[in-house]
């Protein structure tokens, strides 16, 4: 029996793949500028955060997006460790929710890098935070705590559900100590980060003034990501008018993002595509 209730929601973010020729007919002309999260995007979300590893398939997938359009890659992991999971330089990448960015020169206007760290001033707390954290938790089996920089994230997907809430109120309890730091939600994690306005989106939008395109109508930015964290960039494109926001998920739900893409094989389906269109369209352009 079909779920009548689904049926808004599937119209409403079709497939990216399904849609991919009407997605490009958008772009004709214009300047894509990619995009990417990382886990549950570029990886399978697994048991364990510290193997997220992308396929190898993945990996020459991004580094052919990357050499065909700026490309950066936005996570809520640390920098470094999102760099040691994909391992491929000419590429942006943006760790701890944006709050941790590097532009190489050759992607800045003014062909020089660029490092950006809004958060710098936060990183005794976060660092103190994290040991608070590894203590309080460390009676809950399966719950694990990771120091992403400029943010803590304390995964519960190998906790017992019974034990959710009790391990909530321990994470609670640290947290109401720092009246400076928030928390949010992702996927079976919770992330404590500062309160200043800084997020995926605001990272979106720095990007593209690196880059040159701020004010460029011409720029068509995809942005393709799987959290809740993902929202707010999929919301600053939804505002500007351009660009698309491209949700990865199997079940549909309320999103900021155009289109959709149910799992990671369906996202290098996508990015081979671009691939694909990209040189086609660079062959078939008059030479001067």
């Amino acid at each position: 029996m079909t779920n009548n209730a689904m049926v808004p929601e599937l119209m409403r973010h079709p497939s990216a793949l399904i849609e991919f020729e009407q997605i490009m007919s958008a772009t004709d002309g214009k300047q894509i500028v990619i995009f990417l999260d990382y886990d549950g995007t570029l990886s399978p979300i697994v048991d364990d955060p510290d193997s997220a590893f992308m396929s190898d398939a993945m990996r020459a997938a991004v580094k052919e997006v990357a050499r065909c359009f700026p490309t950066a890659i936005v996570s809520g992991r640390c920098r470094s460790k999102v760099y040691d999971f994909v391992r491929l330089t000419g590429l942006c990448y943006a760790g701890s929710h944006g709050m941790d960015i590097k532009v190489p020169k050759g992607y800045t206007k003014k062909k020089r890098p660029v490092l950006f760290q809004p958060a710098s001033e936060f990183l005794p707390m976060i660092n103190e935070v994290h040991r608070a954290l590894l203590e309080e938790t460390k009676s809950i089996p399966g719950a694990k705590v990771e120091n992403n920089k400029f943010c803590v994230s304390v995964h519960y997907r190998c906790v017992d559900e019974k034990r959710w809430s009790g391990l909530l109120e321990q994470v609670l309890s640290v947290i109401n100590e720092y009246p400076k730091l928030r928390m949010t939600r992702g996927r079976m994690v919770w992330e404590i980060r500062p309160t200043i306005k800084w997020d995926k989106g605001k990272a979106l939008e720095f990007l593209l003034e690196s880059f040159g395109f701020a004010d460029c109508k011409t720029a068509v930015p995809l942005y393709i990501g799987d959290d809740c964290t993902d929202e707010d960039a999929f919301k600053v494109l939804r505002d500007r008018g351009q660009g698309f926001g491209i949700l990865v998920s199997k079940n549909p739900k309320e999103t900021n993002a155009s289109y959709s893409l149910g799992e990671p094989s369906e996202v290098m389906e996508f990015l081979l595509r671009l691939v694909g269109w990209k040189n086609l369209s660079s062959k078939a352009r008059p030479k001067a």
